[in-house]
């Protein structure tokens, strides 16, 4: 049977592929089926740790605010503190919230001096 020449898309989607497997080793770099096994799998892998990793901080961020309104004695713990923010609408992050109890309690303290106030 005589050879019949192939388009390039098959080949293009290949070359794709391969650009995602370049840092690989092996056959994982080298063969077609290998590699689009191993690039799933790594996408699959990525989406998951990018979602644990967003969880993860949070779970930290939580707990330097805790620590830091347990030992500043600014409220009696973490979730007082959040629930009296958002009753005043003074809406921060966790993360500044997190930042501003590590680099300067005393903002902090300022913070919740305000939340008292208007309470």
């Amino acid at each position: 049977m005589t050879r019949v020449p192939r388009g390039y898309i098959a080949r293009r989607r290949r070359a794709k592929m391969r650009s995602f497997a370049s840092n690989f080793r092996g056959a994982h770099l080298r063969l077609n089926r290998m590699i689009t096994q191993q690039v799933r799998r790594a996408f699959v892998s990525s989406h998951r740790d990018r979602v644990r990793q967003k969880r993860d901080f949070r779970r930290l961020w939580i707990s330097r605010i805790n620590a830091a309104t347990r030992i500043h004695k600014v409220f009696d713990n973490y979730s007082k503190l959040i629930h009296n923010l958002y009753k005043k609408e003074l809406i921060l992050n966790r993360k500044i919230l997190a930042q501003v109890a590590v680099l300067n309690p005393n903002n902090l303290y300022t913070i919740s001096n305000k939340i008292r106030l208007s309470i």
